[in-house]
């Protein structure tokens, strides 16, 4: 899935390099375009203005060429990165207590083998988000957006014995309930491949779902790319349990 922000600032800067070259001519031209003359006083200055695309349901906003260029190089953690970051680690933690029960209880090697994927990915993951809160935790702790102190740094260390209680997860999309982890921990054999991989589309789907909002509220590029390959590597593991199940 493309990153709407990157390209957003891609676009922005070649518009802006694009804009800044050909100023001269645009403004020394007497056969300007109206619509070259209102961007340019829209901007509020002297010369052409840049078009920067605003995010849904947000108008779009014209700078000028400086303006732009300074605002596509601001990557600063605003409150979603943060939040996305804190859930996630959570959400992550969450799937990893119900992989944990596929080696005695799975019938199917391809379960065995799908938890073993989503294992050694969603480990490193919850690591990495961890690490990014933890390099941006003077900048959290100004009231930026965490949901609460060190929230974030503690939710991959005890993944084991309180994630997917039901509690903290409960307004994420996606998460398992107790009475439903309660059921995955007492079937065996074929009936818990069945609800392991029910229970898992569904926890994938929710991830997406996350992702995909953090795509179009964050700011900060590092979790972009992670909420990008979550994207596409938890879609790629929902058509795969579909063919499963």
């Amino acid at each position: 899935m493309p990153n709407r922000r990157r390209s957003m600032r891609s676009h922005v800067l070649t518009a802006a390099a694009a804009v800044a070259l050909t100023g001269v001519a645009l403004t020394g031209c007497d056969s300007s375009s109206a619509s070259d003359k209102a961007a340019a006083e829209g901007s509020g200055k002297d010369g052409p203005s840049v078009i920067a695309p605003g995010r849904p349901g947000e108008e779009n906003e014209r700078l000028s060429p400086e303006e732009a260029a300074a605002k596509s190089d601001d990557d600063t953690p605003n409150s979603a990165d943060f939040a996305y970051a804190e859930m996630m680690i959570e959400h992550h933690a969450q799937a990893l207590v119900m992989t944990e029960l596929v080696p005695e209880r799975a019938d199917s090697e391809k379960v065995k083998r799908l938890a073993d994927r989503i294992s050694a990915a969603q480990g490193p993951e919850i690591d990495a988000m961890k690490g990014w809160l933890k390099k941006h935790d003077a900048h959290r702790r100004k009231g930026d957006g965490s949901r609460g102190g060190s929230h974030g740094g503690s939710h991959g260390d005890r993944h084991g014995d309180s994630h997917g209680d039901g509690h903290g997860g409960a307004s994420m999309p996606g998460m398992a309930t107790e009475a439903q982890l309660k059921t995955l921990r007492a079937a065996e054999g074929a009936a818990f491949d069945e609800l392991f991989l029910k229970l898992m589309i569904t926890h994938h789907g929710g991830a997406v779902t996350m992702a995909t909002d953090l795509l179009a509220e964050g700011n900060n590029i590092r979790i972009e790319e992670m909420a990008n390959d979550t994207v596409a590597q938890q879609s790629a593991e929902i058509n795969r349990m579909r063919g499963m199940s």
